[in-house]
């Protein structure tokens, strides 16, 4: 079964706020000035978010 894409845009609604809240709790207004950086698993979801909103949940490569 897929997401739809209003399902999708709220997936990534949500690890958006989780992220910014985040940045927000270590008084940061980006991850790249995190030392977890590469390790944080809020960021790499966060990612995964975007990516899977911006290809629907398919494989391959991305249209814009």
């Amino acid at each position: 079964m897929h997401k739809t894409n209003d399902e999708y845009q709220l997936a990534l609604d949500g690890k958006k706020k989780i992220l910014q809240e985040c940045q927000k709790e270590k008084n940061l207004d980006s991850c790249m000035k995190c030392e977890k950086l590469f390790k944080c698993e809020i960021r790499e979801n966060y990612v995964k978010s975007v990516y899977e909103s911006m290809s629907h949940g398919e494989t391959g490569g991305f249209e814009f």
